[in-house]
């Protein structure tokens, strides 16, 4: 199981994607580290996220408590506050980080509405490197206003030997967005189409690496096909294989729905009371005639997880094609 911690809904940036900076939690009623402590033991993965999660005072206490739920703690940050970030990265070098980019600096800066904030990205990637931190990354929103520097971005990173995880926008009550769309598909198909084209030819010089891209294909086919208003491949697995805790105890089916999902309160009932509760049966079955078609990071991997095959059929499928000089099959 994979469970998202929102420690936060304070945000520095003002994104152009996302609202959630127009609706701040208050800091006085975010739950504590005590209470994320509730979390059951052996989580294939956890990833902090907000707001902006360095806005959180005490966000080095939380992460030594959930380090010991989870042999991937994940960190998913605006990088702006470059200091508390890698005094975190040197106490616990195993936290993965994924730092916010959404295109070259001027680009980047006017999309998440932050001064510099390139620069921010940059030196905290440099600086947690630094520290030997292993696992960082950048990660990017793809729309049609910075699909074209998805290849630079990912040349970049390659060269830095980091990685490059994307998503898209969606809409849903955790964006405070309805109104997201991609305006220029045609744009972003032909320049996602080369994007996945180079993942599937990845040159890094770390196998590791090299596989990981691999997979990010896949991932990057379903955000292509969330953009054109396709089905996804896999089923959601919300509320079975994953879910979210927001800012004031509550746990979530996850954060791609109109409104929130809620299967209890976890500041009242522990854990496993709520996820065997009537109403976690209930949120499920709306999970099952959901229709949001979301593909995020988030709910692919642990369906990609469940399911190997599919991704697995497809990469060796397109490999081939590509060699043989055929365009890829991006149904």
């Amino acid at each position: 199981m994979e469970c998202a911690v929102i420690v936060t809904y304070r945000c520095n940036a003002r994104c152009q994607m996302c609202n959630t900076w127009e609706h701040p939690s208050d800091k006085t009623r975010e739950i504590s580290p005590q209470i994320m402590d509730k979390i059951p033991s052996g989580q294939h993965r956890i990833n902090l996220t907000g707001g902006e999660p360095a806005l959180r005072d005490d966000l080095l206490d939380i992460v030594d408590v959930l380090c010991t739920k989870t042999n991937r703690l994940e960190i998913s940050t605006n990088g702006y506050f470059t200091k508390k970030l890698v005094e975190i990265g040197k106490k616990h070098p195993e936290v993965t980080f994924r730092i916010s980019l959404e295109g070259l600096p001027q680009l980047n800066d006017k999309v998440r509405g932050i001064k510099n904030g390139f620069d921010h990205a940059l030196k905290t990637v440099l600086s947690l490197l630094d520290v030997g931190v292993k696992d960082v990354g950048f990660g990017m929103v793809v729309t049609d206003n910075n699909a074209q520097e998805l290849l630079p971005l990912y040349h970049l990173c390659s060269r830095l030997g980091v990685e490059f995880a994307t998503s898209t926008v969606h809409n849903s009550f955790y964006f405070h967005k309805f109104d997201n769309k991609i305006n220029d598909l045609a744009f972003v198909e032909g320049k996602m189409e080369e994007f996945i084209a180079a993942l599937l030819q990845s040159q890094r010089a770390n196998y590791k690496l090299r596989i990981k891209d691999y997979g990010r294909a896949f991932i990057n086919l379903g955000i292509l096909r969330h953009m054109q208003g396709h089905t996804r491949r896999l089923p959601c697995g919300a509320a079975t294989d994953l879910f979210f805790l927001d800012p004031f105890g509550k746990i979530l089916a996850c954060n791609g729905s109109p409104d929130p999902w809620v299967l209890g309160d976890l500041t009242i009932e522990p854990f496993s009371k709520i996820w065997e509760s009537p109403q976690a049966q209930e949120i499920r079955k709306k999970v099952k005639v959901c229709n949001q078609g979301c593909w995020m990071v988030g709910t692919a991997v642990p369906a990609m997880r469940k399911t190997p095959w599919v991704p697995l059929a497809w990469i060796l499928k397109n490999k081939s094609r590509l060699t043989r000089g055929k365009q890829l099959d991006l149904k």
